[in-house]
């Protein structure tokens, strides 16, 4: 298999591509994610993808590789959107906000291919439902630090699956890489993998 160009930093997803036994390196995009006005999800998760995949792009373009992939992942509800706390206080908030509550997940995928240079980008939602928590339990949360670097404040994969009373939809969504999408991504653009 060639070697794709993971354009970012999250430990997750270099799980999932192990996991899945890709060859890949990494080169986190640089640029401020907050920055973005968008308001909806999907349209959100997906232009920061696409960011990740166009920097990756720009940083090697000397030497540019064939298979450049970038992803990211926020969790809404109704009336906001969630992304990666920057402090404990803003991860309090946050698990405040879920508490008790239904939530989407939504992750997209950028997926760059260097022989025709055109980048395929889809998106996956699913819905958490959280139990109602305590500010005991969250306080207990935040100890664990799992809190930090992720959307929504919590990791699915981690302690957090302590509070999570239902998931509809895919779990590895809430990770940060729908693996359904991603699977048929890369064969539908030509790489080799899979049967």
């Amino acid at each position: 298999m060639e070697p794709i160009i993971l354009a970012s930093s999250s430990l997750r997803r270099q799980e999932y591509f192990k996991l899945m036994g890709l060859p890949f390196s990494v080169l986190p995009a640089k640029f401020d994610e907050s920055a973005s006005t968008q308001k909806d999800p999907e349209k959100l998760t997906r232009e920061l993808a696409v960011k990740k995949v166009e920097y990756a792009i720009e940083e090697m373009k000397n030497r540019l590789p064939k298979w450049i992939c970038g992803a990211d992942t926020v969790i809404a509800t109704e009336e906001k959107i969630f992304g990666k706390p920057k402090t404990r206080e803003d991860a309090a908030v946050m698990l405040k906000d879920l508490s008790g509550k239904q939530h989407r997940a939504v992750s997209s995928v950028a997926f760059f291919r260097g022989h025709d240079k055109k980048i395929d980008c889809r998106s996956a939602a699913c819905t958490v439902t959280f139990a109602k928590l305590s500010n005991a339990e969250i306080d207990w949360y935040l100890d664990t630090n799992e809190w930090q670097g992720v959307a929504g404040a919590y990791r699915i994969q981690g302690l957090a699956s302590c509070f999570i009373s239902k998931i509809e939809g895919s779990a590895s969504t809430v990770v940060g890489l729908p693996l359904r999408e991603f699977y048929v991504m890369l064969r539908d653009n030509g790489y080799d993998y899979g049967a």
